[in-house]
């Protein structure tokens, strides 16, 4: 229907075409009439039984539909002045739109990717977790469906505690256990209780992620690196650092450099720690991929007061779920718990009850199995073609985890990454992790290598890769 308002002095045009019935179309008509300021606010309407009668509908459904407008504010009605467009409904003005900065372009995709940080994310075991969901959905009890406790889902808690005892060694029970959504969220959770009780300085590897860095500070944390050489982080240096109270380590498989914490370190931490009441900080990222013995047992069995363990799926499965676990000292429990309880830090319930099934049917050994063999194989693919093609080129930390060292002929690394680029190959040099308040810490900034994420391409994609990172290679000297 579309009908001009004559009575009402205008050749205004209300279209009532439109699904809802004729009040919502009527609704619809007059809101757009106001919004592109063909009705003026102050504008007085015709009454409903004018409007009704020009446009041929009921004189209720014309009343009903001024009644809604004026309470949602479009419409004003006074006694013996009528219905009126609200005065504070101004309409819209068409206007150019603002200039936006200059964005850079978006980067190509690779065709290859070697960068570290993913899995091969191909390889999640979608059938596994499909049945696992509808194991957890099935027995789920009705308060899985609620908020659900800040700590975590028991059921989770529960099948860790067990798992992180049997696999990596950790001394815990489920009532130390806390799931949180990422790793991220579960050092910052740890970061602000450290900054709340005094901590002003932690002690970090002069290798690490930048962003890590980035959540220590953004709590009120300044980093202190300590430095990394062939036998991990120098943690007999903690107690040389004035007001240092806490350390962020990676001591199973040193990021990026690839090394575990050799033993005298492991031992000299935990007692620095005990003397001087401080904290460590475990990030056992991926502590279950070690290919050549046994992995190396988690820090935190040394000292279950004095190490708060943080370890996540992101690697074993996939960053796509959000899940990550904090093994927690019992004087942690409460403040961490407190912090989490304040609404920002909730983790979704349903997933979590799914990792619970998925540990429990034991799928998840079965998968870190299956691809702990598939990644060695592409280490010793990787470890094979640099022996046979580039000799000179020296590979390191490749024990374990996902990634393997390849050490650079110093000034080269920047122009090996640019040509990688050239070749549609992504690569990370190692100074991208190298803290730049630590030059001398570890030869960390003098040091030119590749990180070389061999377990993040599909098996299809792998040998493509491997070739395109021989080709970007520097020549023999």
């Amino acid at each position: 229907m579309d009908d001009s308002w004559a009575t009402f002095g205008r050749d205004l045009h209300l279209d009532l075409a439109g699904t809802g019935g004729l009040r919502a179309s009527l609704m619809r008509a007059l809101r757009e009439a106001v919004r592109t300021g063909r009705l003026a606010p102050g504008t007085r309407l015709p009454s409903s039984r004018t409007l009704a009668a020009d446009l041929g509908i009921a004189r209720n459904t014309v009343a009903d539909a001024y009644a809604e407008l004026v309470a949602e504010g479009w419409l004003s009605a006074r006694q013996g002045s009528g219905t009126r467009v609200a005065r504070r409904a101004e309409p819209s003005r068409s206007a150019p739109p603002a200039r936006r900065a200059a964005r850079a372009p978006l980067p190509d995709r690779p065709r290859y990717d070697l960068r570290p940080g993913t899995p091969d994310v191909s390889a999640f075991p979608r059938a596994a977790w499909l049945t696992a969901a509808r194991r957890a959905l099935t027995a789920a009890p009705s308060d899985a469906f609620g908020y659900g406790p800040s700590l975590g889902r028991p059921e989770l808690r529960a099948v860790l505690a067990d798992y992180l005892a049997r696999a990596r060694g950790v001394r815990t029970d489920p009532d130390h256990v806390l799931i949180c959504t990422g790793f991220m969220q579960g050092l910052g959770l740890l970061a602000r209780v450290l900054r709340d009780s005094g901590v002003r300085r932690i002690g970090t590897e002069a290798y690490g992620l930048p962003f890590h860095r980035d959540v220590l500070t953004r709590a009120g944390l300044r980093p202190t690196p300590l430095p990394v050489d062939a036998h991990g982080a120098g943690t007999g240096r903690l107690a040389d650092l004035p007001g240092v109270r806490a350390a962020l380590l990676t001591p199973a498989h040193q990021f990026p450099t690839g090394v575990p914490l050799h033993p005298d370190r492991r031992a000299a931490v935990i007692d620095w720690a005990r003397a001087a009441g401080g904290l460590v900080v475990e990030d056992d990222y991926d502590g279950e991929f070690r290919y050549d013995r046994q992995p190396v047992g988690a820090l935190q069995g040394l000292d279950p007061d004095r190490v708060a363990y943080l370890g996540t799926a992101s690697k074993s499965l996939a960053p796509a779920l959000r899940l990550a676990w904090m093994v927690l000292p019992d004087h942690l429990v409460d403040p961490v718990l407190a912090l989490k309880s304040t609404g920002e830090w909730q983790t979704a319930a349903l997933e979590q009850l799914t990792l619970a099934a998925f540990l429990a049917s034991g799928a998840y050994d079965r998968h870190v199995r299956g691809m702990r063999l598939r990644y060695r194989r592409r280490r010793d693919q990787l470890v094979a073609a640099l022996a046979g093609q580039a000799p000179h080129i020296r590979v390191s930390g490749i024990a374990a985890g996902l990634h393997a060292v390849l050490e650079l002929p110093p000034g080269t690394e920047q122009s090996v990454v640019q040509a990688a680029r050239w070749q549609g190959l992504a690569l990370e040099g190692l100074g991208t992790f190298a803290d730049p308040a630590a030059p001398e810490a570890g030869g960390a900034a003098l040091r030119d290598g590749l990180v070389v994420a061999y377990g993040r391409p599909p098996d299809h994609a792998f040998a493509g890769a491997l070739e395109a990172l021989l080709r970007v290679l520097p020549p023999a000297p």
